[in-house]
């Protein structure tokens, strides 16, 4: 599953899976307890898609940082836990995006990662690889060919 159907909800624990639309929302299904709840627009919702890291130099997407998390993990859990020390998480953190903005990336922002990179591994959604870098490309190649021709 890509991260476009994958949601944080402010003020609720965890991630979210988007099950279906309704007419002033959608329905979510939580990724810890599998209980579905209907969210109306009213609420803040983030799409973990649509979320980035602030660095010195650019804005990294959340999903760059989680392939970075993963290939220094082997594809396993993280080595450092959401409750550990602002200082051991600021560590590891510059160790898996050594350039990360330490005035607007806060501590809660990097517990929130870690605790999203481990619930996305534990329930197999971390197909990073093949989200959707493969079809992007194929799309431009066809339409790279008609212009040409």
């Amino acid at each position: 599953m890509s991260l476009e159907k994958v949601i944080a909800i402010t003020g609720k624990p965890g991630l979210y899976k988007l099950v279906a639309q309704t007419r002033g929302g959608f329905v979510a299904e939580s990724l810890i307890d599998k209980k579905r709840l209907s969210v109306n627009i009213q609420q803040n919702v983030s799409v973990l898609s649509e979320i980035a890291i602030y660095t010195l130099t650019e804005e990294v997407p959340l999903k760059e940082v989680f392939k970075n998390i993963k290939k220094k993990e082997n594809g396993g859990a993280t080595s450092v836990k959401a409750k550990d020390s602002k200082d051991k998480l600021e560590e590891y953190f510059f160790e898996v995006l050594p350039d990360y903005d330490e005035d607007r990336v806060y501590a809660s922002d990097i517990k929130k990662v870690i605790q999203w990179y481990n619930l996305l591994l534990e329930h197999n959604m971390l197909d990073l690889e093949d989200d959707s870098d493969s079809k992007p490309k194929k799309a431009k190649k066809a339409a790279v060919k008609d212009e040409e021709e």
